[in-house]
């Protein structure tokens, strides 16, 4: 591996950084312990919800094992093709990092889906027996699980690879990013196929020929086209988000290096951290209320204290942390102005 480059003050702030990406996995977690304490109402709901369980977990375990396939094949080549800089230490840090973005990948879309079909039974069972805040507070935990695990991993592969490669981290990156992305794209593909086959069948055989109505249990299809809503919807789309997390990280690192050098670096992994802070600040802060005129209305408010708070951390990171002047590239407006506008007009 390459000498460190990056100041001892860096690398502290990169490790709180790290440490920040482990605190929103223990908040994901303490999310779902939350919503895993919910009922789940009547037997009949529980013997709905466990069919589309199964049938979600069946599809994922089908899906891993071929693209572990690919996976295998991409790593192989990741280590004899040749990289820019650095030497075998970047090209098998490359590979390695691939498999950890589609690792990380495919547990946000395994971790997402099965919360999700777990979850959909506790928020129906909550609006039935208490309406609509326990079953407002459930839905959100759920997805606020995605949220943080999303950019809990997203984050700890960035903050670890340049603690460890230092200047050639965005190279290792490139692998991180590519990782996530290959997942991704065949989750979210083949989740939409699925979803859609299974809507189409439901419909056909149910309402057109069986005289069923729409989304009745006694259709089997209607479980079906459940779990294609569930593993498109939640498991391609979380894997998808965690794809555009890590992959808009990644660019940020490199465009950072090549014209600012290490404060380039590690000043989008501080955003990012102060991302995860504002973000639990504003899942905690989203508390639904009698007086309340829609269900987007404790969103909204979860959303604009989580931005005030963000830009508040963002001003004071970019105003101590980078520098005021340029130093060998010509622009109009100091360093500090420009990180803060960009995060602001972001």
């Amino acid at each position: 591996m390459p000498d460190s480059a990056l100041s001892g003050g860096d690398i502290v702030l990169v490790t709180i950084v790290l440490a920040i990406s482990l605190a929103a996995l223990a908040f994901a977690a303490y999310l779902v312990r939350a919503v895993m304490a919910a009922g789940q109402g009547t037997p009949t709901m529980r013997e709905i919800a466990q069919a589309v369980q199964e049938g979600a977990a069946a599809y994922l375990r089908r899906q891993f094992r071929t693209l572990g396939v690919f996976a295998v094949i991409v790593f192989l080549l990741l280590l004899v093709l040749p990289v820019a800089d650095g030497g075998w230490e970047t090209r098998v840090g490359r590979a390695i990092f691939f498999l950890v973005g589609a690792l990380f990948s495919a547990s946000v879309g395994f971790i997402g889906m099965t919360l999700a079909t777990r979850g959909n039974v506790r928020v129906a069972a909550a609006a039935n027996a208490g309406g609509y805040q326990p079953s407002f507070r459930i839905a959100y935990r759920t997805g606020g699980v995605v949220g943080m695990i999303t950019v809990g991993l997203g984050l700890f592969g960035a903050a670890l690879a340049l603690l460890l490669f230092d200047q050639t981290a965005p190279i290792v990156l490139e692998g991180f990013g590519f990782g996530g992305a290959l997942l991704a794209m065949f989750m979210r593909v083949g989740g939409g196929i699925f979803t859609k086959a299974a809507d189409v069948g439901a419909d056909l055989v149910g309402k057109v020929e069986a005289g069923i109505p729409e989304d009745d249990p006694r259709n089997a299809a209607t479980i079906a086209d459940n779990v294609g809503d569930n593993v498109g919807d939640c498991a391609g789309m979380a894997a998808d988000l965690f794809e555009s997390y890590a992959v808009t990280l990644v660019a940020a690192l490199i465009l950072g290096q090549v014209f600012f050098g290490n404060v380039g670096m590690v000043f989008p992994l501080l955003v990012a951290g102060i991302g995860i802070v504002s973000s639990v600040v504003g899942v905690l802060a989203t508390r639904p209320s009698k007086t309340d005129s829609s269900g987007m209305a404790p969103i909204n408010r979860g959303f604009f204290i989580s931005a005030a708070v963000s830009l508040v951390l963002v001003a004071a990171v970019s105003f101590t942390y980078l520098p005021s002047i340029s130093d060998g590239v010509d622009m109009a407006v100091s360093p500090q102005v420009l990180g803060f506008v960009s995060v602001l007009v972001g």
